[in-house]
């Protein structure tokens, strides 16, 4: 089957101001976390009821049923690979192969599978373990021809079977020695990779130590990076995409408009709020990225296929991100789900860590008479309020709006619409897609 993420790279590459944006969900976290990794196991994942049956749900919060297991991980991913709104499911060589080459999860998909194809110490974020506080150094746990075909050595016809897509992430410290070292594994990697036919994107992470770069300038190093790493390489060993850390307008900017054949892709960073994931997404489109991949943002939400149905709306236009927020906890509301965080708290911009050994921190920004003031505010992501207990939920049901504008051919005009009827009518489309029914 034709893969989106293939069409929309060409677009792209044909037409750099292309509105075409490719939306990834990254499902690799048991590479980085362990046991925890998988997350905790929402009532809105899709085994819920099995996990209920099998675990008194007195014995855990309202907001979760334990930890996910392997097998309800699995089942999220097939339940956004068949929503079919993503370009790209990222995971482990291991889920890959369970998935990808055994079930032949993606055969009549669209979605690309893809693996994450080295794990550098910066990631392996273990319970008490201190690694990620050293300079980060190359490793790599999968060889291609696992990834391929889960197995030492792939025959010509047996590439096909699993993922030929990875993410190989690098991570440069300001430190010759260890720079030097990256880049020694990822040009082997490079030549591994071109002999194999196998297809990478390039994830470049900021320093993970103090590296005596002015924080205002990291985004100047990765750039100048990037760019100085990938000039001795030819067509065959280039990335087919960049993600990377969102440095603001200026970098991603700069980047994007350097060479328009690799298009700029951010990561997600941490869990933050859900206005973070939806601004975030917004802003980078408008200067110049043409990818997101979210980790965290995804995993950690109250119900992931909302969510990512809200990203997909942000992208092509069709919903602001305060809107998207809004309807979100409209579906929250009308599905019965306990969220996170009241829609007052959902709807600060927080700056969320973006790196893998940060604890889940965030400086909250609150939006005072119709500015942006900072609050000197750090709490972990989640925190109850005083007394035990989230404030509840005030969000208002939605009603049908008759007078909405439409075109001529019947369908709606969001040209036209008002804040109020473009909510209204993406949670009612939600309502419906998702089985919700609301009372009035």
């Amino acid at each position: 089957m034709q893969k989106s993420l293939d069409t929309k790279l060409a677009e792209i590459r044909k037409d750099p101001n292309s509105r075409a944006f490719i939306l990834a969900d990254a499902k690799d976290p048991d590479m980085a976390r362990g046991i925890q990794a998988l997350g905790p196991a929402m009532r809105s994942d899709p085994r819920a009821g099995a996990r209920r049956a099998m675990n008194s749900p007195e014995a855990f919060p309202d907001s979760e049923i334990g930890h996910r297991t392997v097998v309800d991980f699995d089942a999220l991913i097939h339940a956004v690979v068949q929503q079919g709104l993503v370009d790209i499911m990222l995971m482990s060589a291991a889920t890959s192969e369970r998935l990808t080459i055994k079930e032949r999860l993606f055969d009549n998909s669209h979605v690309t599978p893809a693996a994450r194809a080295n794990d550098t110490t910066d990631i392996w974020v273990v319970r008490d373990g201190v690694y990620p506080k050293e300079a980060s150094r190359p490793f790599r746990s999968a060889t291609i021809d696992h990834i391929q075909c889960g197995k030492l050595e792939c025959a010509p016809h047996e590439r096909v079977l699993g993922a030929n897509l990875g993410l190989y992430s690098v991570t440069f410290v300001n430190n010759l020695e260890r720079d030097m070292e990256t880049l020694r594994e990822f040009k082997r990697f490079r030549e591994e990779a071109e002999r194999r036919g196998f297809r990478y994107f390039l994830e470049i992470f900021d320093p993970n130590v103090h590296s005596g770069i002015p924080v205002e300038k990291i985004g100047a190093f990765v750039n100048d990076s990037i760019v100085r790493s990938l000039a001795g390489v030819t067509g065959r060993g280039r990335p087919v995409f960049l993600k990377m850390v969102y440095h603001g307008p200026k970098f991603t900017e700069e980047l994007a408009n350097y060479d328009t054949t690799i298009p700029v892709g951010i990561l997600g960073g941490g869990a933050g709020t859900t206005y973070d994931a939806f601004k975030l997404i917004a802003e980078v489109q408008k200067y110049g990225a043409r990818i997101a991949l979210f980790g965290r943002k995804i995993n950690n939400a109250e119900h992931q296929l909302a969510f990512i149905e809200m990203l997909h709306r942000i992208v092509n236009g069709k919903i602001s991100p305060e809107e998207a927020v809004r309807a979100y906890h409209g579906v929250l509301q009308g599905l019965g789900i306990k969220p996170h965080r009241s829609l007052d708290e959902d709807m600060q911009l927080t700056d969320t860590s973006m790196s893998y050994a940060e604890s889940a921190r965030m400086v909250v920004t609150r939006k005072v008479s119709g500015s942006v003031a900072a609050v000197s505010d750090r709490r972990e992501i989640g925190r109850k309020t005083a007394g035990g207990h989230k404030p509840p939920l005030q969000v208002s049901a939605p009603q049908a709006d008759n007078a909405s504008p439409i075109l001529p051919d019947g369908k709606p005009d969001f040209s036209r619409m008002t804040s109020a009827q473009r909510v209204a009518y993406h949670r009612l489309r939600l309502d419906r897609k998702l089985g919700v029914s609301r009372g009035t």
